[in-house]
């Protein structure tokens, strides 16, 4: 499959979506986030990488309003993580690959537990659900029981939930993992016509042939922002001749520099 380049870009005149400027979260000593600048276009799928312990986590529980930042700013939606986390997570979707859905309701009723959680109630949410279930393939599965779904397709009702109120940002914490490489399939093609449509894709995935389908990618190596651009961009920068490459590169670093302290 190739992905499709981004419809929008950094440069044009729209506000970005999510844009950070130092943004830095310290526990202690220790910084989890060290002066992060960053700016995500609306529409944009991308890429934000890293060993474990890099700070992608923290970076996502700040963007989402659930961490405040020890210094530097963020804005998600025009709204200041720091002051206004309540507005940010209105506008925010968020799915990991933890099963956060309720077995014993139906397809249905989980999309309207958590479309009502997120404020959409009455007609409105009914034209809606009705709308999102049609736009994911899932209008045949309304009535069935979430538990009895196969992973691909609890997978698929999950990225509805999180989606279920249109949100303008969507967080995917290691979406796919567990599933197989049909679905995995199935889930990219659902996030190119989210973000085809305006929706911004934030996006955190061991799998580098995902990596790959980004439009544009990061790399946090110790609380540092070390790389972003384009794939292609990211692979010149580390004369590498794929993304696995580069993030076997830097894990091996920061092993190296844990083990000598240097």
């Amino acid at each position: 499959m190739t992905t499709p380049s981004a419809h929008t870009h950094i440069g044009n005149t729209l506000r970005p979506v999510v844009e950070t400027r130092a943004l830095s979260k310290r526990y202690g000593a220790v910084y989890a986030v060290d002066g992060l600048d960053l700016a995500i276009a609306r529409g944009e799928v991308f890429g934000l990488l890293g060993p474990n312990g890099s700070g992608k986590t923290t970076t996502i529980r700040m963007l989402c309003g659930l961490v405040a930042p020890t210094s530097g700013s963020a804005t998600v939606a025009d709204f200041d993580v720091g002051t206004q986390a309540e507005q940010v997570r209105q506008r925010i979707g968020y799915m990991s690959q933890r099963y956060g859905l309720y077995d014993e309701l139906t397809v249905y009723e989980n999309l309207r537990f958590y479309a009502s959680v997120y404020g959409l109630l009455g007609a409105a949410r009914t034209r809606r659900l009705e709308e999102h279930m049609q736009a994911l393939g899932l209008s045949a599965q309304r009535a069935q029981i979430a538990g009895t779904l196969s992973g691909g397709w609890k997978q698929r009702l999950a990225l509805a939930c999180a989606t279920a109120h249109n949100p303008r940002l969507l967080f995917l914490d290691e979406p796919t993992a567990g599933v197989d490489p049909a679905a995995r399939r199935t889930f990219w093609e659902t996030i190119y016509s989210l973000a085809s449509n305006g929706t911004t894709i934030l996006v955190t995935t061991h799998y580098m042939d995902e990596a790959a389908r980004c439009h544009r990618l990061a790399f946090l190596s110790r609380g540092h922002l070390i790389a972003i651009g384009t794939p292609q961009e990211i692979l010149a920068q580390f004369g590498a001749d794929n993304i696995e490459d580069v993030f076997v590169m830097l894990q091996q670093r920061d092993e190296q520099t844990a083990t000598t302290g240097a």
